[in-house]
């Protein structure tokens, strides 16, 4: 819940993806205000600009010095190119990667750091951000202050969190959402190949998930390998017999299970 005593920040928003759209509207909620988006695509500016009713440029040498907050939403190796043309010196300037260090940004302003929103965005799905992480760093104290003023301004879990420990969360992020995502998709794919559809495996997508809200998920394992039932597995990799890289996933996910149903064990 937004105190009435936060302050109103003025922004400009170095990116026009998922992350920039999502934060963009979180912002303007919160009652913030949008100066400006900058985009190399035209098309990308002009779009997000529109939606968030502000001014959109495509050149960097136009991007504004009148906002309070600059937030840099671009792809993680296009971060260190944009900060060799920027040059904010007294502004408050913040990106929102998990793994690139905020050390980044010291070409562009003495008065830096990050802002990782933890979760997966789409542009046409609205994100409630009450409830997702917004993990922190800054360069100095003054500049914390003021981003953790943002911040929970939009969000109730706001972490001060270490580039280390960023880093690490972002590294168990990649295994809980993108490699789960893909795992979706191979499912599909197996799927597919019988003329079934992914949405027979969607309520046991939605269990498995939902089960470890009030659980640790190890404790939640099921399935063979967590049985060790060789014959089943054996069975499986027969299945998968015309294609030799889904039969050495399913054998390192199915003796990583069993490694740590060992290990648990000890």
């Amino acid at each position: 819940m937004r105190s009435k005593s936060s302050k109103h920040f003025k922004i400009t928003l170095i990116g026009a993806g998922n992350v920039a759209t999502q934060l963009g509207l979180a912002l303007i909620k919160s009652h913030h205000q949008i100066i400006q988006v900058y985009s190399k695509r035209k098309q990308s500016a002009s779009k997000l600009g529109k939606l968030l009713n502000c001014d959109f440029t495509t050149s960097v040498k136009k991007i504004n010095t009148d906002s309070d907050i600059y937030i840099i939403a671009i792809k993680d190796d296009a971060i260190e190119e944009l900060s060799k043309t920027l040059q904010l010196s007294d502004k408050i300037v913040t990106h929102t990667s998990g793994s690139i260090s905020m050390e980044a940004l010291l070409p562009i302003s003495k008065k830096y750091g990050v802002f990782y929103p933890l979760q997966t965005f789409s542009k046409n799905k609205n994100a409630d951000f009450k409830n997702i992480p917004i993990c922190l760093e800054a360069s100095d104290v003054a500049t914390l202050k003021t981003l953790n003023e943002l911040a929970k301004s939009i969000s109730n879990n706001v972490q001060k969190i270490n580039s280390d420990q960023r880093k690490t969360i972002h590294l168990a992020a990649v295994f809980a959402s993108n490699f789960s995502n893909h795992l979706y998709t191979i499912a599909s794919g197996i799927l597919e190949q019988k003329k079934l559809s992914l949405d027979i495996l969607k309520p046991l997508i939605e269990e498995t998930a939902f089960k470890i809200k009030n659980n640790h998920p190890e404790h939640m394992q099921t399935g063979p390998a967590i049985r060790g039932d060789k014959k089943i597995m054996d069975r499986q990799l027969k299945l998968l017999s015309n294609d030799k890289k889904l039969q050495i996933i399913y054998k390192l996910m199915s003796q990583s299970i069993i490694d740590s149903s060992n290990q648990n064990k000890l």
